[in-house]
C-alpha cells in the first residue's frame, strides 16, 4: 500500500520561501495542505505559542498550540544537547488516532493533524 509522505511536502512548502510570503501565498499554502487526503487541520503558531491561523475549532487550536509549542521546544533542546551543531527540522508524532506533524521555523510552527488511516 502506497502512502504519500506529506512531511517532505510540508517541509518544502514551509521552509523554502526566500522572500517573505504574502497573505495570499500563506492562504494558498494552507489550502494546498488542507486539501491532502486525511488532513484534519492545519495550525500556524507564532514564536510565542500563539495561534495566528487555523483550520480547526478554537479549543483544539489552543490545546494543540500550547502543547506542541512546548514539545517542539523540548525536542529542539534534546537535538541540540545531543549535538550542538544540529537543529530540529521536523517532528512527527503518530498515535492510534492521529498523526501530528510539526515543522518548526525561527518565527513560526506549522502543525498539521491528519488521520493516518485516510491516506
Amino acid at each position: 500500500e502506497h502512502r504519500p509522505d506529506l512531511s517532505a511536502s510540508f517541509q518544502l512548502t514551509f521552509r523554502v520561501p526566500v522572500k517573505p510570503a504574502t497573505m495570499s501565498e500563506v492562504e494558498d499554502c494552507l489550502k494546498r495542505i488542507q486539501s491532502h487526503k486525511g488532513v484534519l487541520g492545519v495550525i500556524i503558531v507564532n514564536h510565542e505559542g500563539i495561534p495566528i491561523r487555523t483550520t480547526v475549532d478554537n479549543s483544539q487550536t489552543v490545546q494543540y498550540a500550547a502543547l506542541l509549542t512546548q514539545l517542539a521546544a523540548k525536542a529542539k533542546s534534546v537535538v541540540r544537547d545531543l549535538d550542538p551543531q544540529n537543529d530540529l527540522l521536523f517532528l512527527r508524532i503518530r498515535s492510534s488516532k492521529h498523526e501530528i506533524m510539526v515543522a518548526p521555523d525561527s518565527d513560526y510552527l506549522l502543525i498539521v493533524v491528519q488521520n493516518p488511516s485516510d491516506y
